[in-house]
């Protein structure tokens, strides 16, 4: 029982602190562009007709992709305590192999390259 309250106490200490540390010490320079609640690049309050940048939609799209396959591969850890979990290692390998062929393609087509 004192080890869980010690223990208790140390992570209620450490994260006070740290909580504590990052409202202080970052230092803040508010500006216009900071302030706006669009960050992507054109003006929010023009007109919604004009043209769109395909690298930017580019970017938005393999950046959900490759967040989706953190989403897919946070359960392996669970996957390795089956009494056989060959079958769970081999399709978390299958999903990382076809996502790092996509990105490979990607980069020898030079959709990553954002400006030419």
């Amino acid at each position: 029982m004192n080890l869980i309250m010690t223990i208790l106490l140390i992570s209620t200490i450490l994260s006070t602190v740290l909580a504590l540390v990052s409202f202080w010490l970052p230092q803040m320079n508010p500006d216009a562009e900071k302030l706006s609640p669009y960050e992507c690049g054109f003006d929010p309050l023009g007109s919604a007709r004009l043209p769109f940048s395909i690298r930017f939609f580019l970017i938005a799209i393999l950046f959900l992709l490759f967040d989706l396959e953190i989403a897919l591969l946070l359960p392996l850890p669970w996957g390795n305590q089956l009494p056989d979990p060959s079958h769970t290692l081999l399709w978390a390998a299958l999903v990382l192999i076809l996502l790092t062929l996509g990105l490979i393609y990607e980069w020898v087509q030079g959709g990553l390259e954002w400006a030419e």
